[in-house]
């Protein structure tokens, strides 16, 4: 729902995937729709509920003919439940998708930073099924989470990348001296604040919640579409 996070989530789709041509790529429908109310001020702040908008694009992909639906949207998650209910289609869950993806990193237990939005952080939606995995989850203090996770959110949303990278990395920076054994960057629009090419910095893994999101749907599509 984040623009540039939606379309980066579609690039990450193609450059994960395991392909030779064209024809091995998987067929992917994007309904990048900004006009989604914010769903950090809807949980927050009885903001106007997205659910109604978020429902509206399900069904435009039930209609397209998806096969199943993957929201590059952590806090959007907030609403899976309501969300599920109302679709025949699976919804791949971004969370269990990070978890997945610590697990590939051969990370089973220890503690895990994360980044997300406040609403997110305050939700648990990470914090809770990270402990039912045995993790311990590391978050920012509260002040910290406005400089560390909602202004760099902010400046991608604005296009301002080179600015959100300088306000992400003191977090990353924090988390990391915390002694962690991974970070996750639980908003979609983090990875886009942090790119690939500067987390090499860091002798840990960053958890990537886009990227984690893409290699689960290629899981699902090879094991369900082409098994």
């Amino acid at each position: 729902m984040g623009p540039l996070a939606g379309a980066t989530f579609v690039n990450r789709l193609v450059m994960l995937t395991p392909a030779s041509d064209d024809q091995d790529h998987i067929p992917a429908i994007l309904w990048n729709d900004p006009r989604v109310p914010g769903r950090p001020a809807a949980y927050l702040h009885n903001g106007e509920d997205p659910l109604p908008w978020m429902m509206n694009g399900i069904r435009h992909l039930e209609n397209a003919g998806a096969h199943a639906i993957v929201i590059p949207c952590n806090t959007a998650h907030l609403w899976f439940d309501a969300m599920q209910k109302q679709t025949p289609l699976p919804i791949l869950h971004i969370v269990d998708a990070v978890i997945a993806s610590l697990h590939r990193h051969g990370i089973r237990r220890g503690r895990i930073g994360l980044l997300a939005t406040a609403a997110t952080l305050q939700s648990r939606l990470y914090q809770s099924r990270l402990h039912d995995h045995g993790y311990e989850c590391v978050v920012p203090d509260t002040g910290d989470v406005a400089n560390w996770c909602s202004i760099p959110i902010g400046l991608v949303k604005q296009n301002r990348l080179d600015a959100a990278h300088q306000a992400i990395t003191p977090g990353i920076a924090s988390l990391h001296a915390q002694g962690v054994d991974a970070i996750i960057l639980g908003c979609t629009e983090l990875p886009v604040a942090l790119p690939h090419a500067d987390r090499a910095r860091w002798d840990i893994p960053i958890v990537d919640s886009i990227d984690a999101l893409a290699q689960a749907a290629i899981a699902w599509y090879l094991g369900t579409m082409v098994a």
